[in-house]
């Protein structure tokens, strides 16, 4: 029997879920259609409809800091990682729950401007928040969102069902909110203006909610996922889930402009930036090899949001492979963002 670690530090993130799952009886109920290990837990309602739930935590000094951003982006960006998760299921959000831990010397004001921000990233979507909580913190604010949604139980998209052979797509340009977090640690607040959509991407991301209920709609999706913990490590979620391998393009990565510049400030890779670095946001969806160019290129509709094939499905026994731009074939690391290990430095 292997010794068990002292403390949470010590194993991170994945296999503290994975302990959990060993902990928790299994769940029988028959309308419980997705439980522990995706974007979302998934409920039926009836025989149309489907409740989606999940929830986010962001911890000042982990996720943010407050004298490189404000209250306002906090709460908008909050709110934005959870719809995200709802985006990668295909689902239309609903209603959230908001719990805060608020340190005793947090200004009225910032309270005020932090709601005002949650409220804003919801009102496009028409959902609303309905409760929640208040606590004292010590020294530092906490904001965790519980968000609902509903979906078509039979157009729901997991990380489960890729398949060998799957095509794989990512939605707008990757690494770009790494690289706005290697910028602000650069610059603070006088990042210059070039930098400045990486910078926002990382302190405002877009969950791509409308985008995710087309791909669901449209039927030619086989799995889907949001990255947040960086594409190797959430496409490997995916592997994981469907039990098979997989292939990236490193020559077909879509990489925003000017990451370079900011990879060698950072003495980071470009490479590193763009597949380990997390917190994109952005949405990474298999499908079957006999769907059309031509449905790939309408779904994004009028959004103007890129959508880039960067690989395939292969068989497990095959690995989980990165390829250069010479065809050499080698295994991709599946590190990413780990709530335990990295800080908001």
């Amino acid at each position: 029997m292997g010794k068990l670690p002292k403390n949470v530090g010590e194993i991170g993130e994945f296999p503290l879920i994975d302990r959990i799952r060993n902990i928790l009886p299994v769940c029988r109920n028959k309308d419980l259609l997705v439980g522990i290990g995706d974007d979302a837990a998934v409920v039926r309602l009836d025989e149309r409809r489907a409740l989606l739930v999940t929830c986010d935590i962001q911890v000042e000094g982990r996720h943010f800091r407050l004298d490189r951003t404000t209250p306002y982006r906090v709460g908008r960006r909050a709110m934005a990682v959870n719809l995200s998760d709802i985006a990668s299921m295909g689902g239309k959000p609903t209603y959230a729950l908001v719990s805060l831990g608020l340190p005793a010397d947090f200004s009225v004001e910032s309270y005020d401007r932090l709601f005002e921000g949650m409220r804003d990233e919801l009102l496009p979507h028409r959902a609303s928040i309905i409760g929640g909580n208040l606590a004292r913190t010590k020294d530092c604010l906490i904001v965790d969102v519980t968000l609902m949604g509903e979906a078509d139980p039979s157009r729901v998209l997991t990380r489960g069902g890729a398949r060998v052979g799957d095509r794989i797509f990512v939605t707008g340009h990757l690494g770009a909110s790494g690289a706005g977090f290697q910028a602000l640690k650069a610059f603070g607040k006088r990042v210059p203006g070039k930098y400045r959509e990486m910078v926002n991407r990382h302190v405002l991301p877009i969950p791509r909610v409308e985008l995710g209920r087309r791909i669901s709609r449209s039927g030619v999706a086989s799995a889907m996922i949001d990255l947040s913990d960086g594409v190797a490590g959430d496409l490997h979620h995916v592997c994981v889930r469907s039990g098979v391998g997989a292939e990236i393009r490193e020559d077909l990565l879509p990489l925003p402009e000017r990451i370079g510049e900011i990879a060698r400030k950072s003495g980071k890779s470009v490479l590193e930036l763009a597949l380990h670095s997390g917190e994109d946001y952005e949405l990474l969806f298999t499908v079957p090899p006999g769907v059309s160019a031509r449905k790939i290129r309408s779904l994004p509709g009028s959004s103007g949001v890129p959508v880039t094939e960067i690989g395939r499905i292969v068989p497990r026994e095959e690995g989980y492979r990165l390829v250069d731009s010479r065809g050499k074939k080698r295994p991709l690391t599946p590190a990413g963002w780990d709530h335990f290990r990295r800080t908001e430095g």
